[in-house]
């Protein structure tokens, strides 16, 4: 058991299941890392420590100054966790789109939220662009440290943890590691951690079929919080990704359900989506291999909207 001395040291370490009841017998095995087990229930927690912290060691990032983002929640609450146990303020530029327990988890810690209103409470393939362009102009004042997440490679020291802890926990056994990308900063990290370590494990990208952007230069209209921006993610290297593909955004709905009633795995939207297309490699691969794929956050986050409504 780790104790630390600040919430900033609890981040990462988190467990390993497999999944059972979903997967079908014919199929190989799929695992799955539960990052919600770290302190705000998201993976995204490794992503904002390691912004915060590599900005202030190039010294960047100086006691007294702000930090500014543009988020769709997560980002924005591990942000505001993270600020929160180090003492800076935080602005975040959100939108209304996005599920309201986040934007109550980043005002309660502390962030102070730039709403920008998105008609329908749609996720629109302008609402990412736009909130950019907000926090661009609130970016332009000297005490400002703007992390840019889209743009910050400081995010993968923090994800490249996921790869190394996935082989310690799971051994040379992995044949393929699968998930959907917002910033792709997961996926990259973790395949630059499997090349470091000679492991030859195919990387397989998922996006929702309802705005296929990398796979077919298609946007559109999505309901998947984080992913599916509307844009190729800057982060992206083309070059260490095996295939891409669009997944069912309804299947993934119903897999999260799945998940909470037949696993007691509660998760998002995203973890569904991953799951979903973990399940279509395990039937390509058949026995005896082994898929691994990720929760990206809790359940727990969407009780309020319809994700859990039948």
């Amino acid at each position: 058991m780790r104790v630390g001395r600040s919430m900033t040291e609890v981040v990462g370490r988190t467990p390993v299941t497999q999944l059972r009841r979903v997967v079908p017998d014919d199929a190989a095995e799929v695992f799955i890392k539960l990052e919600w087990f770290s302190p705000t229930g998201s993976y995204k927690d490794r992503m904002a420590l390691a912004m915060i912290e590599e900005a202030e060691r190039r010294g960047e990032l100086r006691p007294g100054m702000t930090v500014l983002e543009y988020t769709a929640g997560s980002t924005g609450s591990s942000l505001a966790y993270v600020c929160a146990a180090k003492g800076y303020p935080l602005k975040l530029v959100t939108s209304d789109a996005f599920a309201p327990e986040k934007l109550a988890t980043m005002a309660a810690l502390g962030a102070e939220l730039v709403i920008v209103h998105s008609p329908g409470g749609k996720i629109t393939p302008d609402l990412t662009p736009t909130m950019i362009e907000a926090a661009r102009r609130l970016a332009d004042d000297p005490n400002v440290y703007w992390t840019n997440q889209l743009h910050n490679t400081d995010s993968l020291v923090g994800y490249r943890q996921v790869g190394a802890e996935l082989l310690e926990q799971m051994g040379p056994t992995i044949d393929v590691f699968c998930c959907a990308v917002g910033t792709s900063g997961m996926a990259m990290g973790v395949k630059d951690a499997f090349d470091a370590a000679g492991c030859a494990a195919r990387l397989v990208i998922f996006e929702p079929d309802s705005s296929p952007v990398i796979s077919a230069g298609e946007v559109g209209d999505n309901s998947v919080e984080g992913i599916g921006i509307g844009l190729v993610p800057p982060l992206l290297d083309a070059g260490k990704y095996d295939e891409v593909r669009a997944v069912s955004e309804r299947d993934a709905f119903e897999m999260a359900r799945r998940l909470a009633a037949e696993e007691g795995l509660m998760a998002g939207a995203s973890t569904g989506l991953n799951v979903v297309g973990a399940i279509q490699l395990a039937k390509e691969l058949g026995p005896g291999k082994t898929v691994v794929t990720v929760a990206c956050d809790t359940g727990l986050k969407y009780l309020a909207g319809d994700l859990y409504r039948r």
